[in-house]
């Protein structure tokens, strides 16, 4: 496990990858922290399907965080980015439904993606020491974010969202759900082609926590207002002071 590449800097941003060798599975990582100064808190960043970890707006919410001096911490997915066999777009999936799932249990399904969050936060944690934690993560970026907070007490706030009781690890979010029990905004869109909106609100009424909002726009999965983006930062911001 250590650190790869060379430092790079984007603005006030400085940027390192890492790589992790995690129960046999190679899991690559990209660290973003301020440039001058310190971060005294963490948010990991899951992306959604067909993408990575340095996918534009990951690298968005990023720059939102960082601003705030929240360092973040993003890791391919399984059968995503640098782990994926064969790159993925949005309409090779609808030409062949069964390829998500079987990227997704491939590369080691919802125990693998919470052994490989576990062993990324344990590194960052043992470079630059335990911070109040929060997760970000909409879409497949759910799949992987709710196991995680459900079982890695060191997320204390998590925002969530484009996903219900949906896709390869369904049983797994119904299971887990009851088990988040940290401060959750949860985002749904009311005309998602992709996943269900009635799903979504079923998922959203099992999480455990008492301290949750849902936020529902109009428009496709896609289409979430740069206004509810940009707030994302500013309530783990909040919730993490």
């Amino acid at each position: 496990m250590s650190w790869n590449g060379k430092d790079e800097l984007k603005l006030s941003i400085q940027e390192r990858g890492f790589t992790l060798d995690v129960d046999g599975r190679t899991v690559p990582g990209v660290y973003w922290t301020p440039a001058e100064g310190e971060s005294n808190r963490l948010v990991l960043l899951g992306h959604g399907g067909t993408t990575h970890k340095k996918v534009e707006y990951i690298e968005q919410i990023a720059m939102l965080l960082v601003g705030k001096g929240i360092s973040a911490m993003a890791i391919d997915g399984p059968g995503h980015g640098e782990r994926a066999v064969t790159q993925m777009a949005p309409e090779d999936m609808a030409a062949d439904p069964e390829a998500f799932p079987r990227m997704w249990h491939e590369g080691g399904g919802t125990n693998g993606v919470i052994a490989d969050w576990a062993a990324a936060l344990d590194f960052i944690e043992a470079e630059e020491g335990a911070r109040p934690t929060g997760w970000w993560g909409l879409s497949m970026g759910t799949m992987m974010g709710l196991p995680v907070t459900a079982s890695d007490k060191r997320i204390k706030v998590a925002l969530l969202g484009l996903m219900g009781n949906w896709g390869p690890n369904a049983d797994d979010l119904v299971r887990l759900a009851p088990q988040v029990n940290c401060p959750v905004r949860f985002l749904l869109q009311w005309d998602d082609e992709i996943v269900p909106l009635d799903s979504g609100l079923e998922l959203f009424g099992k999480l455990g926590t008492k301290d949750k909002t849902l936020h529902v726009n109009p428009g496709i999965h896609t289409a979430i207002p740069p206004f509810e983006f940009a707030e994302t930062a500013d309530y783990l911001d909040q919730r993490l002071s």
